[in-house]
């Protein structure tokens, strides 16, 4: 892990090589996917469990898992990870339902009435995946703030296990949730067939949810088709500390996002040089005892940093140029820079508040804007899940004192036929 001494030209050609790894889609998985979308939409359930079988090596248990198979995974679960899910979707409720976002309507004096809806999609799929990594925290983070937002069915897409069957960790936190329906199909051909919809698989109003390259790339590709919720990329961490900071804190902290990916990024930012030595030393330390330790190694050597800088209003500006998916704020009173810190997807404050504690359990949303893009996306919430639509009703009277300034408006833009949709409702006043 690199130490760079911030100078204005070493920590931003750090910066500068950090945004490439994301890079843009693989021209030849691009290809690959376009080739399955059209196929499922051609040929829909036909092509859908073709890709399965080739991908997977053969067909699962269930092409759509049975609902008494889904309540039996909650029913046989042990009741610890059962218990653990109830705490987090207690606090995942609680904080998500302080979202929930009211209609209004305005009622003027001269009779006009203007308003706006808010309303849940009326159909959402999510995909999870199921093989090795599999988290049904995730299944949490999407499905409660959908339901919250008022989603009337939400489509679960996730692929097999090796043996054909579901993961039943990943049923049992759908069960929970209350996803509708589940389909064991995954890749390409799973987004494709909840864009289009198939014989059995139906049509979604948008798709969220983690997946491979080439889930990503076909979310990214039928944008438009249906509506997505990011453009996902690899995971990070940032951690700004200062002299108070625990070492043994921060390095496992920095371990906990790189173990995700050999393409994930952990940066220290720190004015304080002597707490870098102690977080690498803590580094080495603690990663013996890792399962992923090789995983971490590579992205702490690829892309983790610690950038050490000159003073705490350094590290703070470092921090909102980054705009990374996860900040951590290891420093004194950190309460008081929450007001400075803009750009992040999700802050953590004070020494306690460990990441992991955001992934699983707090209730903030763990589905964070990466590479950058919290400068202008926020973390998938109860919002990502509704549409708004406006309404307006005027008087005749209304319209009359507004004509003038509409048709001038129209006719400078060269639009004549807009101007006259006005001027006809008063042609006989004119004529008088």
């Amino acid at each position: 892990m690199r130490k760079i001494f911030a100078d204005g030209k070493a920590e931003f050609d750090f910066l500068a090589e950090l945004s490439k790894r994301a890079g843009e889609t693989n021209k030849k998985v691009a290809e690959t996917v376009s080739e399955i979308i059209d196929d499922v939409r051609e040929n829909g359930d036909e092509a859908v469990k073709k890709y399965t079988e080739k991908f997977d090596g053969n067909l699962p248990e269930f092409y759509e898992v049975p609902r008494e198979v889904i309540n039996e995974a909650l029913e046989e679960a042990d009741m610890e990870f059962v218990n653990a899910l109830l705490n987090a979707q207690e606090n995942i409720v609680d904080f998500h339902s302080r979202q929930v976002e009211q209609g209004f309507i305005n009622a003027k004096d001269n009779g006009v009435i203007m308003g706006q809806r808010v309303r849940g999609l009326k159909r959402v799929g999510l995909y999870v995946p199921g093989g090795t990594a599999a988290y049904p925290s995730s299944v949490l983070m999407n499905a409660i703030p959908a339901k919250i937002a008022g989603v009337e069915e939400i489509i679960m897409v996730t692929p097999p296990l090796k043996d054909g069957t579901p993961n039943k960790d990943i049923l049992t936190a759908a069960s929970i949730c209350g996803v509708d329906r589940i389909f064991m199909v995954g890749g390409a051909q799973a987004i494709a067939a909840l864009a289009y919809g198939t014989e059995e698989i139906p049509k979604c109003d948008k798709i969220v949810g983690p997946g491979n390259i080439f889930v990503a790339t076909a979310k990214k590709l039928l944008y438009g088709v249906v509506d997505i919720d990011m453009i996902a990329g690899p995971s990070e961490i940032l951690v700004i500390a200062d002299k108070t900071a625990n070492s043994a804190y921060v390095a496992a902290d920095l371990m906990s996002q790189a173990e995700h990916d050999a393409l994930a990024s952990a940066i220290l930012v720190t004015s304080e040089e002597s707490l870098a030595d102690k977080v690498l030393s803590e580094i080495d330390r603690q990663k013996a005892n890792l399962s992923r330790k090789e995983i971490i190694e590579k992205s702490l050597n690829d892309f983790g940093a610690i950038i050490i800088t000159d003073s705490r209003e350094q590290c703070v500006a470092l921090a909102n140029l980054i705009a990374p998916e996860h900040l951590e704020v290891h420093m004194e009173n950190p309460m008081e820079l929450l007001g400075k810190l803009d750009n992040a997807g999700s802050i953590f404050l004070g020494e306690y508040a460990s990441e992991p504690l955001g992934d699983y359990y707090a209730g903030p949303n763990h589905v964070l804007p990466t590479s950058g893009t919290a400068r202008f996306f926020s973390p998938l919430g109860v919002s990502s899940f509704t549409k708004r639509v406006s309404y307006t009703y005027y008087t005749e009277d209304a319209l009359r004192e507004a004509k003038d300034d509409i048709v001038l408006i129209a006719e400078r833009e060269g639009l004549t036929a807009h101007a006259n949709a006005i001027k006809v409702r008063f042609e006989g006043e004119k004529s008088e």
